[in-house]
């Protein structure tokens, strides 16, 4: 699914904010991602949904060696990933119903395929009542399961998340983790990056953790 070995990375001429990250991400796998603020997290997450590429070092995803593969092919791979991206990036002239549905708009899909899937979606993350808002008149929280929402109607191959339940109260929380959880269970590789202790020790599943650029396993508790 995933691989990186010794892949560093800098923006511009700056010192290099990841240094020798090695990880192997297998299909079906859910793979926590913690560390302090400023530690790498949100820029592994760019080399992940190939905003950025590595200064040095290999990556490669889906079987593709990223070196070799043309970057007018890139759009074709990025459309197997879901992401939630910390800023939302919702559309502000779209209403919820539209950003949610925006993936399988773009993916070629008919209205009438996909109207079904994503209203339930949306009454899932607590939304039923806003399908027809717009990004402006909702509250941070309700932009965050909006762009939750739209990051999973797809069911990608693989998600990744950035701090996804930051601006939400507990019990929503817990809710949109049984939604990552199902997800998973389907096949989708997940990947989440949070602060949230209470989210990660809930699970059970194994967790990378960064420092200062650099990537380590945190042993399992219970296991040697």
């Amino acid at each position: 699914m995933l691989h990186l070995e010794n892949v560093g990375m800098r923006y511009g001429m700056g010192r290099e904010v990841l240094s020798d990250v090695t990880l192997t991400l297998a299909p079906g796998e859910f793979r926590f991602l913690t560390g302090p603020s400023g530690a790498g997290k949100t820029s592994l997450l760019k080399l992940l949904y190939l905003a950025e590429r590595p200064s040095r070092g290999l990556m490669s995803m889906f079987g593709r060696d990223l070196a070799l593969t043309p970057r007018q092919e890139l759009p074709a791979l990025r459309r197997r990933i879901g992401v939630v991206f910390q800023e939302f990036r919702l559309l502000d002239h779209l209403s919820a119903y539209e950003n949610v549905a925006l993936p399988l708009r773009i993916a070629g899909r008919k209205p009438a395929e996909y109207r079904e899937d994503v209203e339930e979606l949306l009454s899932w993350v607590g939304l039923g009542d806003r399908m027809q808002a717009r990004p402006p008149t909702l509250s941070g929280g309700e932009k965050q399961r909006v762009a939750i929402a739209r990051a999973v109607v797809a069911k990608p191959d693989l998600l990744l998340a950035d701090e996804p339940t930051g601006s939400i109260d507990p019990d929503m929380g817990e809710r949109l983790l049984r939604l990552f959880v199902e997800l998973n269970r389907l096949g989708t590789t997940v990947l989440i990056a949070t602060h949230d202790r209470h989210l990660v020790e809930s699970l059970g599943v194994r967790e990378w953790r960064l420092s200062g650029g650099s990537l380590h396993e945190v042993p399992q508790k219970g296991r040697s």
